[in-house]
């Protein structure tokens, strides 16, 4: 007798009760804000993801939360935003200390501290804290890759860079999962080399070798359905990495220093995408270990259940299901079946 298969169809939760939370801590000496943003779906005890939203230089966290905006993916996903603050720096502006104009501030420990706080209040699965940012906030999420790889499962950078010298001290711990989304016609983080930063290329180049992915990208054409937005958008992604990590990156072909999708553009915004959507479809398959792999699932075809235990390419690394692949299932009985994906 075949077991019977229930398939949970998931539809959008309706967010009637999500929290906005205006908070501080102290850290080092200093009064540190944030937002926090609970959506209406969080429920005590039940680990959830934790998404580090930082702004760009001069802003704020409330600018960022709405510019950037991931709440209503939030509330489908059940995910927690927090907002940090920035600290005023010698010019009076908001910033992180990524390593400009002698800044003293040690942001890196106040993100670990901030993790520890809200873990202290939420249920937090802390294998899958993630981070995101606008420009400063994308160097900011760079460094914590770098510098905080054993808190961080995989970051987001929008107009972000990594400063030159950056390769030769960062030395994450574990694979690490990295998106950039950048405009070619960038003029305030060039999306080339400049005086102070890596090239856009040179850092996917990087971190696919840190993760030991693919040499050379594949690259998609993204269509243009916005056809007045003044740019287009090139989806380039190196793949089997370490524990399936990959590389990811928008280009962003003739646009600006913007996040593309936001309600209210900045220059040249592109509309073919919404960074947000990418960004949490990126994060949403790994935690700390690398690729987040099904378990459990049940063969539809067969008279016994089988569960999926890895799913590896020909030099052994593990590979995300694509239409066609291989997989191998494990029976209850200690059969194995291979089976195509077909997606």
């Amino acid at each position: 007798m075949k077991k019977l298969i229930v398939l949970i169809i998931c539809f959008p939760l309706f967010s009637l009760g999500q929290q906005t939370i205006n908070a501080s801590i102290n850290h080092a000496g200093i009064t540190r804000d944030y937002i926090l943003y609970v959506p209406n779906s969080y429920v005590a005890g039940n680990q959830v993801p934790l998404v580090f939203n930082f702004h760009g230089y001069t802003s704020n966290a409330t600018e960022q939360m709405w510019y950037g905006d991931f709440r209503t993916i939030a509330d489908t996903a059940g995910f927690i935003i927090v907002h940090p603050e920035g600290t005023l720096n010698n010019s009076g502006v908001t910033h992180w200390n990524v390593g400009w104009g002698g800044s003293t501030v040690n942001d890196i420990n106040f993100t670990s501290t901030l993790i520890d706080s809200i873990a202290s209040e939420y249920s937090i699965n802390l294998d899958r804290v993630y981070s995101t940012g606008m420009s400063n906030g994308g160097f900011m999420s760079y460094q914590l890759a770098c510098e905080l790889s054993d808190r961080i499962a995989a970051i987001a950078s929008v107009t972000g860079s990594m400063n030159l010298g950056w390769f030769n001290s960062c030395n994450p711990n574990h694979q690490m999962p990295v998106m950039e989304i950048h405009g070619t016609l960038d003029q305030t983080v060039p999306y080339s080399a400049s005086s102070f930063t890596e090239s856009a290329a040179d850092i996917m180049n990087f971190w696919g070798g840190i993760n030991n992915c693919n040499n050379n990208p594949t690259v998609t054409n993204i269509p243009d359905i916005n056809i007045i937005d003044g740019c287009t958008a090139e989806h380039q992604i190196w793949e089997n990495g370490d524990n399936g990590a990959t590389v990811e990156h928008y280009k962003i072909i003739g646009g600006e220093h913007s996040w593309p999708g936001a309600p209210f553009p900045n220059g040249v915004t592109n509309q073919d995408i919404n960074a947000a959507e990418k960004i949490w479809e990126f994060f949403n398959k790994y935690d700390i270990n690398g690729l987040i792999l099904p378990t459990n699932i049940k063969n539809i075809t067969a008279e016994k259940s089988a569960i999926l235990i890895k799913i590896v390419d020909v030099l052994g690394r593990v590979t995300i299901p694509k239409a066609n692949t291989l997989l191998f299932y494990i029976y209850e009985d200690g059969t194995v079946e291979q089976k195509i994906c077909i997606k």
